[in-house]
């Protein structure tokens, strides 16, 4: 079993202009957001190495989104969160609305310490918030991210992969074939140029759809 991405050339410990990348450099994710929540803070997103940090369970293990992106920086550091604590502190000195980061355009939470960073820096900045997609499930990093998600409702929104309503517990990111309650993802539709224009990700707990990959 392949346990790391296509394009091992692609993994980089570090970037001369930052590990994490303006939303603008990515159509789809957008920079300066205009939705109704979060409105005015500046969209930065991460990417980490698929596989690597995944879960074995994840259903997309085979065909994952990242077969098809030969020219995404992959970052892998044993100190990528020295780096990006640096990297958060300097971003919101030069943005004073604030950031939010996108987690992660490829790759997943790989352990329940690497989450604990993140609570450490909603913590430490008011001003930060963090939005992505998991596919851990039934273990101690799905808990940890559900913590994360209970402590801080305004700011932290991580959405579990898979084929569900809303519940107490998760709100969703569902493929196109669900049929339950759930709304097609705007911009991949074409309803709404990219992330930063539309918001519902982070604005409502109803179950997102997204077309195959």
């Amino acid at each position: 079993m392949r346990r790391s991405t296509l394009f091992q050339k692609s993994i980089k410990q570090d970037a001369k202009n930052g590990i994490l990348k303006k939303g603008s450099k990515n159509a789809k994710l957008g920079f300066k957001i205009t939705s109704k929540k979060w409105t005015g803070k500046r969209l930065y997103s991460l990417t980490l190495v698929e596989r690597e940090t995944c879960p074995t369970s994840c259903h997309h293990w085979d065909d994952c989104y990242g077969n098809n992106m030969p020219f995404a920086h992959r970052f892998s550091n044993p100190n990528i969160d020295l780096i990006l604590e640096k990297e958060i502190e300097s971003l919101l000195l030069k943005h004073k609305e604030g950031i939010v980061i996108r987690l992660h355009v490829l790759g997943d939470f790989y352990s329940k310490e690497y989450v604990q960073f993140w609570l450490e820096m909603l913590e430490k900045h008011p001003k930060l918030c963090i939005f992505g997609y998991t596919a851990r499930k039934g273990d101690n990093i799905a808990h940890a991210l559900w913590l994360l998600n209970k402590n801080f409702p305004e700011r932290c929104v991580i959405r579990h992969s898979g084929n569900k309503e809303y519940n107490s517990n998760w709100s969703y990111a569902a493929e196109e074939s669900f049929e339950g309650a759930s709304f097609d993802c705007p911009e991949q539709t074409g309803k709404i140029k990219d992330c930063a224009s539309c918001g519902l990700c982070w604005i409502t707990t109803k179950t997102v759809r997204f077309a195959t990959h």
